[in-house]
């Protein structure tokens, strides 16, 4: 699809569709430019809270040479729906290391991890630190340094966790502890270890698609609203689903990879629901083809991709996590040297 918008010519692909699946376009209005002097370094996370206020999560690991003209904007960044910057916050020395993956829960207080330390943390809008669970730069392996071996057993320590979800009934925190561990470790709301489940597993039990076992990364967990946990098994090319007490209940696998699993960048890096109430439609972020896949929830099956890899507006280098806002506009935010968000709409 070719559009002219603004005099500027946007090439936004769709690469394959079916007849009855939502068609996006890139929003290029979204977001509006950050305060004067302020560069983006890799994005690590997107989410949207019950406002349609957006997050991003950022990284700081801007060049020598940005530096010399600009600063790191801060690492937590939450616009609203025009594209203003809304507020900002975040002790860069105190947030978790290589900031990766947001969520929100429902008072609105945003939760962040980082894939180089072994915390989460837990702030208000006002970015006051309220809930940490772990101790920073410590980890859940055999000598609690980052090079040790993963234990995947730890109750108060993380191993590079890359992605929460929010039970909004009752504050539970379920945590994909998933670039180090191989596991969902579930806390209460105060910071209490409650349970896990997942490991390693074997090549035979990725190809065959075992519940629980995990290829390598964890790499996103999102709750639906029918209180499952959809889990990132990255380069298992699948998305494994359980209940809240860690159940396996089915696997949506999205084969667009390596002829066989392992696949080593994996075609499953983010997931978010549709935003009407029964979520007809699963978004998938594959950041190793740099398209997203709009999936038929109920089944699995792809209807339609958009995306391709490249650095215009509507492409993708690096595209790393998705949220959804309330209108159904999709946000993707870019890692590596991407480093940026970008806003999609309905175009049917």
């Amino acid at each position: 699809m070719i559009k002219l918008i603004a005099g500027s010519l946007l090439i936004f692909s769709v690469q394959t569709f079916a007849q009855d699946a939502p068609v996006y376009e890139v929003d290029p209005s979204w977001p509006k430019p950050l305060p004067e002097g302020w560069i983006n370094g890799q994005l690590g996370g997107t989410c949207v809270d019950s406002h349609d206020h957006i997050a991003v999560v950022d990284r700081r690991n801007i060049t020598d040479e940005e530096m010399q003209h600009s600063r790191q904007a801060p690492p937590i960044q939450i616009f609203d729906m025009e594209g203003n910057l809304v507020t900002s916050f975040g002790d860069p020395h105190l947030v978790p290391t290589s900031i990766h993956g947001c969520v929100f829960d429902a008072e609105d207080n945003i939760y962040v991890a980082g894939n180089a330390d072994g915390i989460i943390q837990k702030y208000n809008h006002e970015g006051e630190l309220l809930l940490q669970i772990g101790t920073k730069g410590a980890f859940d392996t055999s000598d609690s340094k980052i090079t040790g071996k993963a234990q995947n057993s730890s109750q108060v320590q993380l191993f590079r966790p890359s992605d929460m979800a929010v039970d909004p009934a009752n504050g539970d925190i379920y945590i994909s502890d998933g670039y180090g561990n191989r596991r969902v470790a579930v806390f209460n709301n105060e910071g209490k270890f409650l349970r896990q489940w997942g490991r390693q597993a074997t090549v035979e039990e990725s190809r065959e698609g075992k519940g629980g076992a995990f290829t390598m990364v964890v790499h996103c967990i999102t709750m639906s609203n029918e209180g499952l946990l959809y889990v990132c098994d990255r380069q298992g090319d699948r998305i494994q689903v359980f209940n809240k007490r860690g159940k396996f209940i089915r696997n949506i696998w999205v084969r667009t990879g390596t002829a066989e699993v392992p696949d080593y960048r994996g075609s499953v890096w983010s997931v978010d629901f549709s935003a009407d109430s029964e979520q007809k439609y699963l978004y998938v972020m594959n950041g190793s083809k740099e398209i997203v896949h709009v999936l038929d929830h109920k089944s699995g099956e792809i209807l339609s991709n958009f995306g391709r890899p490249g650095h215009y507006s509507g492409q993708f280098t690096h595209g790393h996590t998705i949220s959804v806002d309330s209108q159904g506009n999709i946000y993707v935010a870019e890692t590596a040297t991407g480093r940026r968000v970008q806003r999609f709409k309905l175009a049917n």
